[in-house]
């Protein structure tokens, strides 16, 4: 049984950086497709970015493109989430989420998700 734990928000700057990690227990967390979500109050979950089991295939969201990295951890239970020039709209909270088919940003395709960590950008 796969449990996710996000860490790693918190209150920067614009123009900060910031890690998030999401830590994963139970077995076969390694073959899993990794994603990040994030939910502004009030707003839909946006899909961010995610990673497929080898680590080959990535995709981002535009608004994050050139700025967020998604990486698998060197551990394999732990995946990455590197927040580069962060901005006021990146605002949000955080979710990881596990899926066991690739499809990208489709929500759908994520069937466990972690408890999400805030990660608050001001001006």
């Amino acid at each position: 049984q796969v449990q996710l734990v996000e860490s790693g928000g918190g209150l920067v700057q614009a123009g900060a950086s910031l890690r998030l990690s999401c830590a994963a227990s139970g077995r076969t967390f390694s073959s899993y497709v990794m994603g990040w979500f994030r939910q502004a109050p009030g707003k839909e979950r946006e899909f961010v970015a995610c990673i497929s089991p080898s680590g080959r295939n990535i995709d981002y969201t535009d608004s994050v493109k050139g700025r967020f990295t998604i990486s698998r951890g060197s551990a394999k239970n732990t995946v990455n989430l590197q927040m580069n020039s962060l901005q006021p709209e990146d605002t949000a909270v955080y979710y990881c989420a596990a899926g066991t088919s690739y499809r990208g940003p489709d929500p759908t395709s994520y069937t466990k998700w972690g408890q999400g960590t805030q990660v608050t950008v001001s001006s």
